[in-house]
């Protein structure tokens, strides 16, 4: 199939990641894979290199230019889907194919758990104008279900899946010791590290008031860049212990940072879907410390496959994490429990199998897409 992409975000973070991530996979099988996006988006530069054919188009705004541009593109070129991502581009790429004669299906999926306004406007866009609806996990699914009415046969939840062979445990403390080496990591300190972009929903503050509160030797590794960064580099500087946080910045290939960590903690507060940074930490057998925040408990299992503690609230983090530090058959157990869990159903053969049974879907109307009730 010749399937569009859609992202009218400017920013970096996980939703662009599984873009091209899902897209160059569908594109090994077979596919042929296009992302309409603004023209200064991070994901413009990226794409090519994962095989996309990239068109730039004004979808930064809900403006008419957009639009416009958005018609001429879909006139121009024989799309069998659309699959658009952020709202600006789903409102644009919606209003496009409605006003076209012959468009392609639109099919929407929403990455985070942000509430949707129960108002008409978003229930024609999401019950009516698009095909199919995919969220990235079960609860955000369920929200627009009960929130807009959507037809539980048109929303499908499909997390995002992760490259289990790329993301695996360290055989040993002598491996984890020489990636300590590498990447300039202390061998002497327990590591907990967290890799998001530092957005002020993710928690970061928090994480590194709770790290800075444990009196045995620790260093906090953040892997990322973001709008917060500013704000955590002067909250770190102004605790006056320059070797407790290590500033990473972005990493293209998060894998052997994973792999050095002792801990992965993820104290996010708010829109979350089932994020991917802890599942590449679960598929590397950490022990996880987290909220409920959004759709994480789908993973997140309290006791089980993570220490899910509440939001906002450094004490709790600070005891969470010292109790896995003090318990090394503690943190094994739990690592081993929750790459067992992830292995299960969220590998990134089986996103790509039900991404693939969507956009088939799609093509055929009226047919509700396999296994749409299952979550």
């Amino acid at each position: 199939m010749r399937i569009l992409h859609t992202e009218a975000s400017c920013g970096w973070g996980g939703q662009e990641i599984r873009i091209l991530d899902e897209a160059a996979g569908l594109i090994d099988r077979g596919h042929e894979i296009w992302l309409a996006c603004p023209p200064q988006a991070p994901i413009a530069r990226a794409a090519p290199a994962r095989g996309l054919r990239v068109l730039t188009i004004p979808l930064e705004r809900k403006r008419p230019a957009g639009l416009f541009a958005m018609r001429a593109l879909l006139r121009e070129h024989a799309f069998d889907v659309v699959n658009s991502h952020s709202s600006t581009d789903t409102w644009l790429a919606a209003l496009a194919c409605a006003s076209l004669k012959g468009a392609p299906p639109l099919v929407r999926t929403r990455h985070i758990s942000a509430p949707v306004a129960r108002s008409p406007s978003n229930r024609w866009l999401y019950a009516r104008a698009s095909r199919f609806v995919v969220t990235t996990g079960e609860r955000l699914r369920q929200e627009l279900i009960d929130g807009l009415g959507c037809d539980p046969q048109r929303v499908l939840s499909i997390p995002t899946g992760i490259d289990h062979d790329k993301f695996r445990p360290v055989s040993g403390r002598d491996e984890r010791s020489a990636i300590r080496a590498e990447l300039g990591l202390p061998d002497d300190r327990c590591l907990v590290g967290i890799v998001a972009t530092l957005r002020s929903w993710k928690g970061h503050r928090y994480l590194v008031e709770a790290v800075a509160a444990m009196k045995s030797k620790v260093q906090l590794v953040i892997v990322g860049e973001g709008p917060q960064q500013e704000a955590l580099l002067a909250q770190v500087a102004a605790l006056g212990r320059p070797d407790l946080v290590r500033f990473a910045g972005q990493q293209a290939d998060v894998a052997p940072w994973l792999r050095a960590l002792d801990i992965f903690a993820l104290p996010s507060y708010a829109n979350e879907g089932v994020p991917q940074a802890l599942m590449q930490a679960m598929f590397t057998g950490l022990p996880c410390v987290t909220t409920g925040a959004g759709a994480i408990g789908e993973i997140a299992v309290p006791g089980r496959t993570a220490v899910v503690v509440a939001m906002q609230d450094s004490e709790v983090l600070t005891a969470a994490l010292g109790d896995l530090q003090r318990d090394p058959a503690w943190r094994r157990a739990l690592g081993e429990r929750a790459r067992a869990h992830v292995l299960d159903g969220f590998t990134r053969e089986r996103m790509l199998d039900r991404m693939s049974a969507v956009f088939e879907a799609a093509v055929r109307p009226g047919q509700p897409a396999p296994g749409a009730r299952a979550g």
